[in-house]
Order: C-alpha cells, then sequence, then structure tokens
C-alpha cells in the first residue's frame, strides 16, 4: 500500500467476510492499494487479498460509490489503457493532458490542473518525460492483446 492506510487489507478483508460491502467500498485503502501483491503472498490463510481490493475498486466504481481519490484513480487508470492501446506504448504528454483534463472538467480545480506542472522541466531533463511520443510499428499486435483481454471497445 502507498502512503497511510485506513483500514489494512485483513481488515477490508473481514468486513467483506461479514458481508459489509457498503463499509468495504468506502474505505480509502482500497484506492491506496497498488497491486503490489505482497498483502497476497504474505497471508498464511492464503487469501487473495490484492484481488478483493481490485474488486472492491471495481464494484465501488460501477455502483457510483467510489470517492472522489477513487474516481481520479479509475480516470487514470482508462486514460492510461487508451493511451497505451492508442500508440502502443507510454504517450506521456498525451496521458497527463487526457487524465488531468478530464479531472478538471468534472472538479473545476485549477489547483489540480496544474498542481505537478513545476516538475515537467526536471522530469524532461532527466529524460523521464518525453514531449513527443512514438507508435509502435505493428499496431495490430497491441489490438489484439486487448481483444484477448476483452477490452475489444474500449478507445
Amino acid at each position: 500500500m502507498a502512503g497511510r492506510m485506513d483500514a489494512p487489507p485483513t481488515k477490508v478483508v473481514r468486513l467483506v467476510q461479514l458481508g459489509q460491502w457498503d463499509a468495504a467500498m468506502r474505505v480509502e485503502s482500497i484506492w491506496q492499494c497498488v497491486s503490489c501483491q505482497t498483502c497476497s503472498a504474505r497471508c498464511p490463510k492464503l487469501v487473495d487479498c490484492a484481488g478483493v481490493m481490485d474488486a472492491l475498486r471495481q464494484l465501488a466504481f460501477e455502483r457510483g460509490a467510489a470517492s472522489p481519490a477513487g474516481r481520479a484513480v479509475m480516470v487514470f487508470q482508462r486514460a492510461f489503457l487508451e493511451n497505451i492501446r492508442r500508440y502502443g506504448r507510454l504517450n506521456e504528454i498525451d496521458l497527463i493532458a487526457r487524465f488531468k483534463g478530464e479531472v478538471f472538467l468534472k472538479s473545476r480545480s485549477l489547483a489540480f490542473l496544474f498542481r505537478d506542472a513545476g516538475l515537467a522541466g526536471q522530469l524532461h531533463k532527466r529524460r523521464k518525460l518525453h514531449l513527443t511520443g512514438e507508435k509502435v510499428r505493428d499496431r495490430a499486435v497491441v489490438e489484439r492483446i486487448f481483444e484477448r483481454a476483452g477490452a475489444g471497445g474500449a478507445a
């Protein structure tokens, strides 16, 4: 988990075991989970804790119960996958524009829109931010990956 958790994975799994789905979907920890699988690998009862967190995120999003941070996570994930599908590899500028733009349209928060702008120069200097993106040559391969993953209608 990244950052400070309001509930560890064990507590989230326990809420699910008790049938307290609404409470589990309101736990902010499900949105902080980075799916590193550490909790699943270390679970003495072999529970797929990371899978439970992922399922709760999806359920919360589908039911409209995602927190503002959770909605931003889902917007980012969708923008990331659309970016990969479009270019076959990451195009950072396009990803930033689409993610920040969509969140801004919903929140109207100028602070969010420009919060990270000061980092662009440093990232570019360190070759971590590319101003021009490239497409892979054989985009049909990328499309087949998305088709096999069941994301045929996305993007």
